[in-house]
């Protein structure tokens, strides 16, 4: 009884966890990936040898870089949510791949976790404290 309750804060529950989740993103992933020039983004992109593709890996980091920032920040506060939601959930998902094939699953679950959130985030939208309010 007491818990379902808490329905009615499922809206601060989402903002919760789109801050929260967004925010971490950012600070571990987004910040120093984007930051880190075309020598880190060349980094990140030759890892896309495990999917079979192995041209221009500047881009391809750079595209996950920039999915791991601004499409975070999208993320955090709402705005084209769903759009953001499906560059993060192809990121993570592409993310788990590497590093299941690099090193296990166990490895890849993580980028697997976020894939399975932001798949299902795209179906829950971001809530009524977003700049999208759906």
């Amino acid at each position: 009884m007491i818990l379902t309750s808490l329905t009615k804060y499922r809206d601060f529950g989402l903002l919760f966890l789109r801050v929260a989740l967004g925010a971490l993103l950012i600070y571990v992933h987004g910040r120093p990936d984007l930051g880190g020039g075309i020598t880190r983004w060349r980094e990140i992109g030759h890892d896309m040898h495990y999917l079979h593709i192995n041209f221009a890996p500047a881009f391809w980091g750079f595209i996950a870089a920039f999915a791991e920032s601004v499409g975070s920040a999208l993320f955090v506060i709402g705005f084209l949510f769903r759009p953001a939601c499906i560059l993060l959930a192809l990121t993570t998902a592409a993310v788990s791949i590497i590093d299941g094939k690099a090193g296990g699953l166990l490895r890849g679950s993580h980028g697997m976790v976020l894939a399975i959130l932001f798949v299902s985030m795209i179906f829950i939208g971001p809530g009524k404290y977003s700049a999208d309010k759906n």
